[in-house]
């Protein structure tokens, strides 16, 4: 394989989730307009956050089945966004293209239309099945820059989403990216070498603020840690939850210059390679992280071009296929996380989701 250029990432902080109900568009435009503000958008930045907010939650609520909005925040080391991804579980779209055409807006809407919000959006992604459901990504970066948007704020190879269970308004699940150092490729003698990628999942036991407590411990230890090797890193974070409720963790690291996926997990978390047409498990041992973990072993699947990793907990069913989704992995890293999302969870559980998808 050749060299990863360019591998960027974006911290991300979910900050609410809008069910459908009567106060939908209300609700998510007033929580637009104060994330903007909050962030630092100008006012009539923010004002265009609110009414592309305000069109996806009205049709949400006018015309899709169990439809969802997640308001959240992007952040580069300089600059941050509004980021908005809406899930619905149909009817879906047969046309999408059609959809984002000029002038095809729903009855019940502001009437600006999908395309309206699409060229508002600094980055904008849609993936529906008819029959299935609707994701929709847009993100809404300060317009006041002297510079360009930049490949960190537009092509972030990873993308994650949690969502509480119900009743609840945190989320026990969380999840981090980061960049490795990396291995020369064999096939490449005398070239730079290529970084690899690090992820972690963590599922803190049960549900609530101390769930989350566990989960921001393991996240804490992960970016904290020097370590590269997903076993060494996990022992950290078994340190780090001694004293929280534990949980379920897995780490994988994707070295896309040997052209493999390494996964090593305790307790119920998910890991699958997935390309065009397959769908490769990496394994976890039982047991809780932080509390009682036997003797860890690493998982290695292929990493063949055009290939994603998928990490979620078992608050996401395993029966999901994207053979059902065609063209979904040519979308996003978050519209691929939405879909998976909208497929497989579970309202009775926390749920999280990482996909990591680049350029190998």
């Amino acid at each position: 394989m050749g060299t990863v250029n360019a591998l960027t990432l974006l911290e991300c902080e979910d900050i609410a989730w809008f069910r459908d109900d009567p106060a939908l568009p209300a609700a998510a435009r007033g929580a637009a307009a104060a994330l903007a503000r909050r962030i630092g958008l100008d006012s009539h930045r923010a004002s265009e956050v609110a009414l592309a907010v305000t069109e996806a939650a009205t049709n949400l609520q006018r015309h899709a089945v169990d439809g969802a909005l997640l308001l959240r925040v992007l952040r580069t080391e300089n600059s941050a966004a509004v980021e908005f991804v809406t899930v619905d579980a149909g009817p879906g779209m047969a046309h999408v293209a059609d959809a984002l055409s000029d002038g095809m807006s729903t009855g019940g809407t502001l009437g600006i239309g999908l395309g309206a919000v699409a060229r508002l959006a600094d980055v904008f992604d849609i993936h529906s099945t008819p029959g299935k459901g609707t994701v929709v990504a847009a993100q809404f970066w300060p317009r006041n820059r002297r510079d360009p948007l930049t490949p960190a704020h537009t092509n972030a190879i990873a993308a994650g989403l949690t969502r509480p269970i119900s009743g609840e308004s945190v989320c026990g699940d969380a999840w981090a990216v980061r960049i490795d150092g990396g291995y020369p490729s064999a096939s490449m003698a005398g070239s730079a070498a290529t970084p690899a990628v690090l992820a972690i999942l963590c599922d803190g036991l049960g549900h609530g603020p101390l769930a989350a407590r566990a989960s921001a411990a393991a996240i804490d230890a992960f970016r904290r840690t020097s370590a590269g090797d997903p076993e060494a890193i996990l022992r950290e974070v078994h340190g780090a939850l001694r004293g929280t409720r534990g949980g379920a963790v897995a780490v994988a690291r994707i070295e896309p210059a040997r052209g493999r996926v390494l996964l090593c997990g305790i307790g119920n978390v998910s890991g699958f390679v997935i390309g065009p047409g397959t769908r490769k498990s990496l394994l976890s041992a039982p047991g809780i992280v932080g509390h009682q973990m036997r003797t860890l072993r690493t998982f290695e699947q292929p990493l063949v071009p055009g290939s994603a990793l998928v990490l979620h907990s078992d608050g996401l069913t395993e029966r999901w296929s994207t053979d059902t989704l065609p063209g979904l992995f040519h979308r996003s890293p978050t519209v691929i996380a939405g879909q998976l999302l909208r497929e497989a969870a579970v309202r009775r559980d926390d749920a999280g989701i990482v996909v990591v998808k680049g350029a190998w």
